[in-house]
């Protein structure tokens, strides 16, 4: 990849594409982790006087201003998180922008609005990319958890402005290669969450190389209902909670002590449902003995992170992604355009 480390940012108008697509409870933000994650890029640029605007999504608007997925209430938080004077810009395209860029002083930073108010965005419009891009001499992609999507302001927007990696997703890539490629046996993914089609390349991918695949969550119900085939290495669970909603305590231990056992451990999903305490035993059980455990651990997916923040173990994991369908993605083989338009 074309890595920031190799462009002339120096006193450059930069359009930083970041994941702000946090959790939010009653207008207020639920957590900051994805926020804090674009920190490193952001003063590796202001460090050198570029002038930034960060761009993200937030939620699913449908292509519509809806105020409950504005910005507008979240950018003196999120300037709190990121030590810096954010000045909230209500669009990502047009005159404002232009003019905001350029009065830009030291240490602020422009936050534009929700890039997916416009329905150009998912359509990956190139008339719409083009004008994401007009005030700007450089684009810088920090978000890995949408480099599985082809859209505006991840890939179009790259046909335009000479673009590059961010700190935070040469990061990303380097742990994902190195869980696939420079692992320590024996090793361990975990596989939870709903909708088995999307999780079915991983499961695969994991049970050609690591020692054990456990899968729990409502795909292991799918499996099971769908009677799939796997190899031994594939564990799916003996027994359930009431109401199939999260494995039972047989399954539990099975899987706690292989997890113990491991030196690598690769999770992403839960294994129950976790929006009900009672159904979230397992996950939480999971997470404990992988701390527990000599492990090199990588975990990503909004819920599983969601499980560690409940336990204040996001510092307890050796690398937490901020992706979950990006990282799935990637391990499974598939398509990456956001990483492959920035290929030399």
């Amino acid at each position: 990849m074309r890595k920031i480390q190799n462009a002339n940012v120096e006193n450059k108008r930069v359009l930083l594409r970041v994941d702000f697509n946090v959790a939010i409870e009653n207008g207020a933000l639920k957590e900051n982790f994805k926020i804090k994650a674009a920190k490193a890029t952001l003063n590796y640029l202001l460090a050198r006087n570029a002038q930034v605007a960060l761009i993200s999504h937030l939620g699913r608007p449908d292509g519509k201003i809806r105020t409950e997925f504005s910005f507008a209430p979240l950018a003196d938080k999120i300037g709190k998180i990121l030590d810096c004077q954010i000045k909230f810009i209500p669009n990502c395209i047009g005159e404002k922008v232009s003019k905001s860029i350029s009065k830009l002083k030291k240490g602020e930073v422009l936050l534009l609005e929700n890039v997916r108010f416009y329905k150009e965005e998912k359509e990956n419009n190139e008339k719409f990319a083009k004008e994401l891009t007009k005030n700007f001499n450089l684009f810088i992609n920090d978000a890995f958890s949408v480099s599985h999507r082809n859209q505006s302001s991840v890939t179009g927007v790259t046909n335009f402005l000479p673009s590059y990696a961010g700190l935070r997703l040469q990061k990303e890539v380097r742990e994902m290669e190195k869980i696939k490629n420079n692992y320590t046996r024996p090793a361990v993914a975990i596989i939870g969450g709903a909708k088995i089609e999307t999780k079915l390349p991983a499961i695969n991918f994991f049970e050609q190389l690591y020692d054990y695949v456990l899968v729990g969550g409502k795909i292991a119900n799918e499996a099971l209902d769908k009677n799939l085939k796997f190899s031994p290495k594939v564990i799916l669970p003996v027994d359930f909670a009431s109401g199939r909603f999260d494995i039972g305590s047989e399954t539990i231990k099975k899987f706690e002590k292989i997890i113990r056992r491991a030196e690598t451990v690769v999770w992403n999903g839960p294994t129950g449902k976790i929006e009900e305490e009672k159904y979230a035993v397992s996950s939480n059980v999971i997470l404990k003995a992988i701390i527990k455990s000599n492990a090199y651990s990588v975990v990503g997916g909004g819920e599983t992170l969601e499980i560690l923040r409940c336990n204040d173990a996001l510092d307890k994991i050796s690398f937490v992604s901020t992706g979950g369908g990006a990282m799935l993605e990637y391990l499974g083989g598939g398509n990456m355009p956001g990483i492959e338009a920035l290929k030399e």
